[in-house]
């Protein structure tokens, strides 16, 4: 079921989304489907991504790029120059009515703007600062996007393999990965500052956010001295019957690491003589004999298709998924039946929350807004009349 935003979570919190490109945009998305209200601050040219992003080339250009649509709806949006001395003071009356902003500039940025003190001038203002790096240290004010994170924190160089070479990811994780941490980071702060009163700066790194999505394999490295080698479609448990496998027809995934699951796969393959193998019976088995396992299970994917050993699989309570591609993947009845996407004006699904907090479905109460479509309303809310009108 899905419900208004006066029942949701962030119900009567205001959030100030003076973001641009994906991950900034996101983590506003994300607050406003918990029912926050987001007021998108942009300057006169807008937030860049309204032009750029996605192949429909005739939505972007007319502002409304399906990669701007994806985290731009349930906002309403005003245009400030905060080069001026309006939109420096109307920014600064917005901001006093604010409980969060959520910004992804440059250190540096923000001092320019006049943004650099808002911890003494709004001392509830739960400010969450998104950069590539986090604040303090040489790399403060150093600027980065979803691929150069990628590229910087390891996680390009354990991606493929060892005749392709380091590969991207071919989605933007890293934005979206730090969306989802911003957004946690902010209602943590904002549980705190129930307790105390007092607002804080939430201080979020994409670099860090890289690292605590390869914790373990962080902790490997750093206890052992082992640095990781791309290992394709491999499985990080190492164990045979995990990894991505030819069958009949199509790519099966096998996520078996334990005997139960073993027991389960075998029996369900219809190869229950392996139970009884010495070379297959046991974990140490297994290991000393890894090869000739994931030979004979190749051989036993080829008596039927993914998809079907999908189906019987999973029926015998085993990790299995058939690869698919994304226009089948948003396909699949699971995402339908859990109401995870929302429908756009002009067509297509954007994905919502992958969580549900009750059995509460979270989508925007309202579709994404033309550029300004709401700053004359909002200026007179407070108190101020653009400057062309004056």
């Amino acid at each position: 079921m899905t419900t208004d935003a006066t029942h949701q979570p962030l119900a009567g919190y205001r959030v100030i989304d003076f973001t641009h490109v994906l991950a900034g945009p996101a983590c506003g998305y994300m607050l406003g489907l918990l029912g926050a209200e987001v007021i998108k601050v942009e300057s006169p040219r807008g937030d860049a991504m309204r032009w750029r992003g996605g192949t429909d080339k005739e939505a972007a250009s007319e502002g409304r790029s399906t990669a701007w649509q994806t985290q731009a709806a349930g906002k309403r949006s005003i245009v400030l120059d905060l080069e001026t001395d309006f939109g420096g003071h109307a920014m600064d009356k917005l901001l006093a009515t604010a409980d969060v902003l959520v910004e992804n500039h440059l250190p540096q940025t923000l001092e320019r703007l006049g943004l650099a003190d808002l911890d003494q001038r709004f001392p509830k203002l739960i400010h969450c600062a998104m950069t590539g790096y986090g604040r303090g240290g040489e790399l403060e004010n150093a600027p980065a996007y979803d691929v150069n994170i990628q590229a910087a924190s390891g996680l390009m160089t354990m991606t493929g393999t060892a005749d392709t070479g380091p590969l991207r990811a071919g989605a933007p994780v890293m934005d979206y990965g730090t969306a989802l941490a911003a957004g946690f980071a902010i209602c943590a702060a904002l549980l705190q500052r129930e307790r105390t009163g007092q607002g804080t700066l939430v201080d979020v790194s994409m670099y860090e956010t890289a690292m605590v999505l390869m914790a373990s394999a962080v902790t490997d490295m750093t206890a052992t001295g082992r640095v990781p080698k791309p290992r394709g479609n491999a499985a990080n448990s190492r164990s045979p019957t995990s990894g991505t496998f030819p069958c009949k027809d199509g790519l099966l995934s096998l996520g078996v690491n334990e005997p139960h699951q073993f027991n389960a796969l075998a029996t369900a393959l219809d190869q229950a003589a392996w139970l009884d193998d010495p070379r297959f019976a046991t974990d140490a088995g297994r290991s000393s004999h890894a090869a000739e396992l994931e030979q004979a299970l190749l051989t036993a994917l080829q008596n039927d298709t993914a998809e079907n050993w999908e189906i019987r699989l999973r029926k015998a309570g085993v990790a299995a998924a058939a690869l698919r591609g994304l226009d089948a993947a948003v396909a699949v009845p699971q995402l339908e039946a859990r109401g995870f996407f929302c429908d756009l004006p002009g067509g297509g699904r954007a994905p919502t929350l992958p969580f549900r907090i009750g059995n509460t479905a979270h989508h925007p109460q309202d579709p994404p807004r033309d550029l300004g479509a709401d700053t004359a309303a909002i200026l007179a809310e407070l108190g101020l009349e653009p400057p062309g009108d004056r």
